[in-house]
């Protein structure tokens, strides 16, 4: 593991407006042009998060993902964030893991925000993804999934070179300001609880349902402290993450030993 180079870009999402976002978000990104090995961007960057599936979703082969792929290219690091995907006759909120060699992975959002009707416009995933960089094996998440401790829960894996299943739990955005104490606490301890480094990317700005948003990204260590956290305003703000902590910790404080044995059902 190697000491990795991680962005927040939390921006100001515009409402239902793809050539604009991508606009606005390109030229965040391209500001650590070269000097990033990951960039982060909020949930659903592209439209903000609306449940009008039928105007904000895109196909697989469409703008946005070939827009983040380029842009991953061209700042030379990895890009990540999630754009509302239309498969069918479903729309799924992914996360695209976009790379500089143009290759890429997805995750479907899991937990689908149900107090907004998510649940009855989106499809949910069935699948955790771990990715690799610089030796980090890192758990990409959207949002509302912050809140379910099973699905995130790390495991002993033997093999890995963090002896954990993974290193870095990450979690793209729209929590909205009125929940900002939940967001910075459920970061807190998700990290503190599954021996891990999390960072939380939220984005800021007022959105076209008329909800404020308080962005408080942060990047947390894994006994709980923040290494750094953003405030209510746009910001891009990169932060070198040291590996020698978290292996440290989990040599000294191993409670994964005493950690239950369970089975996860996905349906």
């Amino acid at each position: 593991m190697q000491t990795l180079n991680v962005t927040l870009v939390q921006g100001a999402t515009r409402w239902h407006d793809a050539p604009a976002n991508r606009e606005y978000y390109g030229a965040l990104a391209r500001r650590v042009a070269g000097k990033s090995d990951l960039v982060v961007l909020p949930e659903t960057l592209l439209s903000g998060f609306s449940n009008d599936t039928r105007a904000s979703a895109e196909d697989m082969d469409g703008e946005g993902v070939a827009w983040m792929r380029a842009l991953a290219s061209e700042v030379n690091a990895v890009v990540t964030g999630s754009l509302a995907i239309r498969e069918g006759d479903k729309v799924y909120n992914r996360l695209i893991w976009a790379r500089p060699d143009g290759t890429y992975e997805q995750y479907d959002k899991r937990h689908l925000f149900r107090m907004a009707g998510e649940h009855t416009r989106y499809g949910g995933g069935s699948q955790r993804l771990i990715v690799e960089l610089k030796g980090w094996r890192i758990l990409p998440q959207v949002c509302y999934d912050l809140r379910f401790p099973v699905w995130l829960r790390n495991h002993r894996l033997e093999s890995a070179a963090g002896g954990m299943d993974y290193d870095l739990a990450l979690f793209v955005a729209n929590w909205p300001a009125p929940r900002r104490q939940p967001w910075r606490t459920l970061l807190r301890a998700r990290a503190i609880e599954n021996l891990a480094y999390v960072i939380g990317v939220n984005r800021v700005g007022v959105d076209g349902n008329d909800l404020p948003y308080a962005g408080d990204s942060a990047v947390i260590d894994p006994v709980g402290e923040p290494l750094v956290e953003l405030g209510t305003q746009e910001q891009v703000v990169t932060v070198a993450i040291d590996p020698a902590p978290l292996l440290q910790h989990r040599e000294r404080f191993p409670a994964w030993m005493d950690a239950d044995e369970f089975t996860l059902n996905v349906e």
